[in-house]
């Protein structure tokens, strides 16, 4: 079960990088938008960490 739910936070790792990626390469970039999705990456990113 826990691997499913590592696997579950990577998906939404990638999923947020890839936002960022879209959001980053607009005309002009929404600054808080981009702030909201790194705080999560970071989120996500420290409860894998966590996990294993």
């Amino acid at each position: 079960m826990a691997s499913a739910h590592l696997d579950a936070l990577s998906s939404r790792h990638a999923t947020i990088d890839s936002k960022i990626a879209l959001e980053m390469n607009r005309p002009l970039p929404d600054s808080a938008q981009l702030a909201r999705l790194k705080r999560e990456k970071l989120k996500v990113k420290e409860q894998i960490a966590r996990q294993g």
